[in-house]
């Protein structure tokens, strides 16, 4: 018995992994694979049963998974971040939860006749879209700047705030369900509320303070503030019959907001935190769902679903957008796109679980109308959601962009020399001093290895298409070559040389790093960097009949280094060591030049007689 139940331990492990790669392959939310993955092997074949494999231990895991998953949103709820991201976001945030909230509770009672309370707490966990689902669902479908960036935010700073109201909707039923008469259970509401924001608010400032007066050691930030956390759950539990959920919720927020608290390599523990256990969590819930329980959710389900779906997001949209720029087209694309994600899940299994220990009966519909929610606005929306934006006309256009990665000097200019001929560009560096001169010369920029979970996230990558690496870390260009080669394929991927061709066997690296390299004309990173420290600078040029190709040459006595052309047609290409290149006139060269002597430049100062030809061209 014991061996075989190893065994379904460590294939639930192997099934989240794989469900996790396939949907990294084919660019979709790994929720939708990790739902089928979970139904396929529990109420399809029968293999999974989580409740004969855990027994009195599955919603104790569930709990504690549930809470690890609420305090890691809630790191990310920086109040800063709300502010700066437009009045659309700040509008969504109150007012898409608060219809979304209403229209789904009226949908869910009189569409699927259960009781009140779980209506509430229905429309309060339909709230909930999330950056696992938005962030993949974006990649594919790659709005207009401005759209993806109110999508993304809205997904981030939903994720906790959504959370938290079904969390005090659930906390509400059950004070009212333990008392008998209305002041009682006004009273235990209240305690419950107290208890959680005071013990969260405290356990996130005692936290803060040890991180930031560094009383904890660095190997231990993440494990410990992770142990601590699971710690006040429990003990808040005791306090005040489950109130642990809002006080995890409250204590990252507290944490999230504190001054000069290093919550970077907590939110970095994430990414393998969430890859095993939020994945294993999901197939687990998945295999708990039964056919004949959504099958009596009957045409109920279809409305409740419609109702989310065509009133209640375009009703948000509209209404949020009262006072901002956004146009007709704008707003029916952002009315489109709502898919529900990892939380809304989570949090309804467990609160079922729950209400139905306390005598909820209809509280059983919660798991499979959630479960269907999510896997028709993640599959209708993923499918649907490109097709529709090309129709709005609200569609980025060709990713003919650079993700830079490196943000030193020479990468700056360059960055700036895109930018000025009409080039979408995004900078990424792990060195802070970098970083901010980047933002100091108006380069978006983002600060942190590019190939993580968080990037995932938050590096926006619209209208991006193209990778340079023009960095000194070796290591990291590496990772990031194989991560973009499998992103953005082939061709599209350029990095310098770092001398390694005639090297051993064992120091070189891998063949298809090595066919990435040869940018600028096999120039490498020291090179490069020494030229920029003599005053060479980077400048666009246009070429004409009367300076030409050969002018340009000689004007810089061949010492020029072409990094970009730009043809008549306003498509650019990087130059590397395999281009032949023969630019004509019309086109314009993004170039590497040297600084100019005294004498040339008393000569251009009175006029020259030939063109330079120095001028910004669009692309």
């Amino acid at each position: 018995m014991s061996e075989n139940i190893v065994l379904l331990l460590a294939s639930i492990g192997v099934l989240s992994l794989f469900c996790q790669w396939l949907a990294w392959r084919v660019r979709m939310p790994a929720i939708l694979f990790l739902l089928a993955g979970g139904i396929a092997a529990g109420p399809l074949l029968n293999w999974l049963e989580p409740q004969l494999l855990f027994g009195d231990l599955l919603f104790p895991l569930v709990s504690l998974a549930v809470a690890v998953i609420l305090f890691e949103g809630s790191l990310t709820l920086d109040y800063a971040e709300i502010k700066g991201h437009g009045k659309m976001v700040r509008n969504l945030v109150p007012v898409g939860s608060l219809v979304t909230w209403a229209v789904g509770t009226l949908a869910a009672r009189w569409a699927l006749d259960i009781s009140w309370e779980v209506a509430l707490l229905f429309g309060a966990i339909s709230v909930v879209t999330g950056p696992t689902v938005i962030a993949p669902l974006l990649r594919t479908v790659k709005p207009a700047a401005k759209l993806a960036n109110i999508l993304r935010w809205e997904g981030i700073i939903i994720d906790p705030v959504g959370a938290l109201l079904a969390v005090l909707v659930f906390e509400g039923i059950v004070s009212w369900g333990q008392g008998n008469v209305f002041g009682h259970s006004l009273y235990i509401f209240g305690k419950t509320i107290a208890i959680g924001t005071i013990l969260g608010a405290a356990a996130g400032w005692l936290t803060g303070i040890a991180l930031r007066k560094h009383l904890v050691p660095q190997y231990l930030h993440n494990a410990g503030t992770l142990t601590f956390m699971l710690g006040v759950y429990a003990l808040s539990n005791e306090m005040a019959h489950e109130s642990g959920l809002l006080t995890v919720t409250v204590m990252g927020i507290w944490m999230a907001n504190m001054k000069q608290v290093p919550i970077e390599s907590i939110l970095e523990f994430k990414e393998s935190l969430s890859v095993l256990l939020i994945s294993a969590l999901f197939i687990i819930l998945a295999a708990r769902v039964e056919f004949s329980a959504i099958a009596e959710l009957g045409w109920g389900l279809v409305v409740v679903l419609i109702a989310l779906l065509l009133v209640a997001r375009p009703a948000s949209i509209f209404l949020s957008a009262i006072g901002t720029t956004l146009n007709w087209r704008e707003k029916l694309f952002l009315s489109w796109v709502a898919p529900r994600g990892i939380v809304a899940a989570a949090v309804s299994a467990l609160f079922a679980f729950q209400l139905q220990n306390i005598g909820y009966e209809s509280a059983g519909v919660l798991v499979p109308l959630v479960f269907m929610v999510i896997i028709t606005t993640v599959t209708l929306q993923s499918l649907t959601a490109r097709p529709v934006a090309r129709l709005l006309k609200v569609a980025e256009p060709a990713d003919y962009g650079f993700l830079i990665l490196g943000a030193n000097s020479v990468a700056r200019q360059i960055g700036q020399a895109l930018q000025k001929v009409e080039v979408p560009v995004v900078l990424t560096d792990t060195n802070w001093e970098n970083v901010r001169q980047a933002r100091m010369d108006n380069l978006q920029v983002y600060f942190g290895n590019p190939v993580s979970e968080h990037a995932s996230t938050h590096l926006d990558l619209t209208g991006i298409g193209n990778l340079l690496v023009i960095s000194p870390y070796k290591q990291l260009n590496s990772l990031a070559t194989y991560h973009f080669l499998d992103w953005f394929g082939n061709g599209s991927v350029y990095s310098l040389s770092e001398g390694d061709q005639d090297q051993k066997a064992r120091h070189q690296t891998a063949e298809k790093i090595q066919q990435t390299r040869g940018l600028f004309g096999d120039m490498s990173y020291a090179k490069l960097a020494s030229m920029v420290s003599k005053g060479y600078t980077v400048k666009t040029t246009q070429l004409s009949e009367a300076f030409t190709y050969e002018n340009f040459q000689n004007q810089y006595e061949h010492q020029a280094i072409v990094l970009f052309v730009i043809d008549p047609r306003e498509r650019i290409y990087a130059v590397t060591a395999e281009n032949n290149l023969k630019p004509e006139k019309g086109w314009v060269l993004v170039s590497l030049v040297p600084p100019q002597k005294p004498k040339e430049r008393k000569e251009k100062e009175a006029g020259p007689e030939q063109p330079t030809g120095a001028t910004t061209a669009q692309a």
